[in-house]
């Protein structure tokens, strides 16, 4: 298949070039404003199709805006849906912006009354926000051509003046990041978990094999968003990549995402692949099982940081309990249980060619599910493990006072460190 990225304008990010190693400190840069984007900043094509065909050029901005699958709304529409963008509106806030609940007609798309229609999220981006023109974009690019259950459904969008905003379908139990982290919400079941685990795997598995490969690059609990039935979602592709096409083995850009969920070749070299996703997943898996947040801050030495921390025990069934969330209450399958630490540990692997793909890791979750042998196992092999009285001294409780999960289809401004100096600073 013919190189669909010939030139540096071709891709996402329009200013890269063929990233050399260099110190974390001098990777940090700020996000280009929306200012210095120039107006014919261009960007790939995809089809949501795993059959699509590759597109020997990219798309202009006007093509991009033109996509007859979304609606361009003005913006006194969005205050309309929104109440005027009510603070009572509110879902959630961060670095990018402020996200509102609003209401459109079903069939017309048109502002409706609060309650009564479709019930939305609109993103306002802040003028002055981390998530700049260009990714604002990247995401309309995105998620205006890619179609699946299991990515969030963006709606339309608006620009006008200084103004960008995006319109997506309503997610009403809001982030996992939320539901494992946040004080109020019910702790998720073991079930409930895999179920997220699942659906978050179908959804890269959906964008690693397609024929024009897309690369999610900001795989993490805040941008895994949940439905009623807890179907989880992919958000946020403002740092989507098209993969490497032809001979190519990696795509060279400049490092973006977050600490903790980011791949170490990755933020040594800025040489991107789908294996970089798979050590994201990985990251999010430990998460689930453990209740703990990538990065942690309040810990000491080499809690802080979740992989490192949780790596020693994951092989080892004897062991295992200790990074298994308390929250659970012992209330899983011990078989289950090892299966998916075993799979994060090849997620994690150092070498990212030694990790399986993302449809071999859905394969895997689909399995502890349900597995296939399940009629042959004995009783024992899917009791619930009584977690002993002895607790491990490394576990974290969360403070008082954390608000309650919303129903944000976008992080909120409680967020996991980003890669760059501040809370949602890319490198």
């Amino acid at each position: 298949m013919g190189n669909c990225l010939d030139s540096s304008a071709a891709k996402v990010d329009s200013t890269q070039s063929s990233h050399t190693p260099a110190s974390g400190a001098s990777r940090i840069s700020s996000r280009t404003s929306r200012s210095s984007v120039p107006s014919s900043l261009t960007i790939p094509s995809y089809s949501g199709k795993s059959s699509s065909e590759c597109f020997p050029t990219p798309r202009s901005e006007g093509e991009i805006l033109s996509s007859p699958n979304l609606k361009a709304f003005s913006f006194n529409e969005l205050k309309s849906a929104t109440r005027n963008f009510r603070p009572d509106s509110l879902l959630g806030e961060g670095g990018f912006g402020f996200v509102f609940k609003g209401w459109i007609d079903e069939n017309t798309l048109t502002a409706s009354k609060p309650g009564s229609g479709m019930v939305v999220a609109v993103k306002k981006l802040k003028p002055e926000g981390f998530q700049g023109h260009k990714e604002w974009l990247t995401e309309v690019n995105y998620l205006g051509q890619l179609h699946h259950p299991n990515l969030v459904k963006l709606i339309g969008y608006c620009v006008e003046a200084e103004n960008r905003l995006l319109v997506y379908e309503f997610m009403p139990k809001g982030s996992l990041e939320n539901h494992l982290f946040r004080r109020g919400p019910q702790p998720l079941s073991w079930a409930v978990r895999v179920k997220v685990a699942i659906g978050a795997a179908r959804g890269l598995s959906f964008l690693h094999d397609a024929k024009s490969q897309v690369i999610y690059r900001d795989f993490k609990a805040s941008n895994i968003l949940l439905d009623a039935e807890f179907n989880a979602k992919l958000s946020d592709f403002g740092l989507a990549k098209a993969g490497p096409t032809g001979d190519r083995t990696h795509v060279s850009t400049q490092v973006m995402g977050t600490h903790g969920y980011a791949a170490p070749e990755y933020v040594a070299t800025g040489r991107l692949t789908a294996k970089s996703d798979v050590y994201s997943f990985g990251v999010v898996l430990l998460e689930l099982l453990s209740g703990r947040r990538a990065v942690d801050k309040t810990k000491v030495g080499v809690e802080q940081n979740l992989a490192d921390w949780a790596k020693p025990y994951l092989g080892d069934k004897r062991k295992l309990f200790r990074i298994m969330d308390t929250k659970l209450g012992g209330q899983y399958p011990q078989k289950g249980a090892f299966m998916a630490a075993s799979l994060a540990l090849q997620c994690l692997s150092n070498e990212a060619k030694v990790r399986p793909r993302m449809s071999e890791v859905l394969a895997t979750l689909e399995n502890i599910e349900s597995p296939k042998d399940a009629t042959k196992n004995s009783r024992s092999e899917h009791q619930t493990v009584k977690t002993p009285v002895r607790q491990s001294p490394m576990r974290h409780h969360h403070a008082p006072g954390t608000p309650p999960a919303s129903a944000s289809p976008l992080p909120s401004h409680h967020q996991s460190p980003r890669l760059r100096s501040a809370a949602d600073n890319h490198l």
